[in-house]
């Protein structure tokens, strides 16, 4: 697993005064949570932190915080806004040689569907799944195969088989489909229709 290395400053400020300024200066407040010792808070520069969380790729972080040991751990949440999708704010997890960690981790499809050559609409449904495993054992993604998925085949959570991983989203989780076209237009139609409120025309009584 790729390991990037960030240097961080530490955070001491905590009003709102101060967190605008974190951000009016393209700085991203965040906090790394370990079980051996007290939360640090830090901030980041906003350029150093896109790339690490519009990915399709876990990464190892070396996170150097000005005063401190470096510490090794990975992005574990992180706060969007709803209309722009800045990011506002980051929880870190700190890694510990041995002990297991449960997290998110990206799919990645791979091959080309024979279902999808035959006319039918893939559906990718799961793009993450939850894991544990320790750290040295962390994949950046995992790879789902899709080329035999044929029309109406579905591979699911449960079907996966990864070595020293043991995967935590349910069994029936369905990571991808294929789904005949006609299928797909029954339910949008299906779904429109719900979406359509009721209307009710009462009619005029006549005057006697």
């Amino acid at each position: 697993m790729d390991k990037v290395i960030l240097s961080a400053s530490e955070r001491k400020e905590f009003s709102k005064a101060a967190l605008s300024e974190i951000r009016r200066n393209k700085r991203v407040p965040g906090v790394v949570y370990s079980k051996h010792q007290s939360p640090i808070h830090f901030t980041l520069a906003q350029n150093d932190i896109n790339p690490l969380v519009f990915t399709s790729k876990t990464h190892l972080v070396a996170l150097q915080v000005e005063g401190k040991e470096d510490l090794e751990c990975i992005i574990k949440d992180v706060q969007f806004d709803p209309v722009t999708d800045k990011i506002l704010h980051l929880d870190f997890q700190a890694l510990t040689k041995g002990e297991k960690i449960e997290m998110e981790v990206p799919i990645v499809l791979e091959g080309a569907s024979v279902g999808v050559k035959d006319g039918g609409l893939l559906q990718h449904l799961l793009h993450k799944i939850n894991i544990e495993c320790e750290p040295v054992n962390i994949p950046q993604h995992i790879v789902v195969n899709i080329a035999k998925l044929k029309m109406g085949d579905s591979i699911h959570a449960g079907s996966l088989q990864l070595e020293n991983v043991t995967v935590l989203t349910p069994a029936d989780a369905v990571i991808v489909t294929v789904v005949h076209p006609r299928a797909e237009e029954a339910a949008e139609a299906t779904a429109e229709g719900a979406a359509e409120p009721e209307v009710i025309t009462k009619g005029k009584e006549k005057e006697d």
